[in-house]
């Protein structure tokens, strides 16, 4: 499913530098990344999406090597084959939460958006616990029920492979357990893989396997 060789990563400004000599995600696995602040875990689900393209190295996504893709293709291919969790949630604040979680029918040509898309959408919301917040604006939610919708519209598509930056990172206990069941749920009943950061101990043992990215960015392979 995932498959990163020889990669190579830094910015024009500053020391940051990532290296990553070989990383493989096998399908239907669920691996969660842990690691410091600031060591890159969000710039590798980034590069592993196609938002963000290495100075070298090959990188391979659900088959497709992205790497080889123009920003169109790679949007396109994100879209539909990506469901991306992102640790600021990225939601358009002039939308509801149905459209928000809609967005990527709205974006995407290819995917059509139809009554049962519309019934997953709302399905989800109310097994997250915002089914009543449908109607509301996105700038008259709490940060934990953005959080929630940003979950929601990951998984609306029907990605093959989940991309999660932090997604329980603002939740109460009770909703972060709601929202990780959610996601491995989801693996498992579509064949997905699941890769999550995150800084909460107490969920690695829901995970089958857990990758330090502090040692393994140092040198050590996974």
């Amino acid at each position: 499913m995932i498959q990163l060789a020889e990669l190579q990563f830094g910015y024009r400004e500053g020391d940051f530098a990532l290296r990553i000599p070989k990383l493989e995600v096998q399908q239907r696995e669920r691996v969660a990344l842990i690691g410091p602040s600031g060591c890159g875990k969000t710039t590798l689900l980034h590069l592993i999406a196609g938002i963000a393209l290495p100075q070298s190295g090959r990188v391979r996504t659900n088959g497709v090597d992205v790497t080889a893709l123009d920003d169109g293709a790679r949007r396109d291919f994100r879209i539909g084959n990506i469901g991306l969790v992102f640790q600021e949630f990225e939601l358009l604040e002039y939308l509801s939460v149905l459209d928000n979680i809609l967005l990527p029918y709205r974006i995407n040509p290819s995917l059509r958006l139809e009554t049962p898309v519309r019934e997953r959408a709302e399905s989800l919301a109310r097994q997250v616990g915002i089914g009543d917040k449908l109607a509301r604006m996105a700038t008259r939610l709490s940060h934990g029920e953005k959080q929630r919708v940003a979950v929601c519209r990951a998984l609306i598509a029907e990605p093959e492979l989940i991309l999660a930056d932090e997604p329980t990172g603002n939740l109460d206990p009770a909703n972060k357990n709601r929202v990780l069941d959610i996601l491995i749920n989801y693996a498992e009943e579509h064949a997905a893989t699941l890769l999550m950061v995150t800084h909460d101990r107490d969920l690695l043992g829901r995970f089958e396997r857990v990758i330090d990215f502090k040692t393994f960015h140092s040198g050590e392979r996974a």
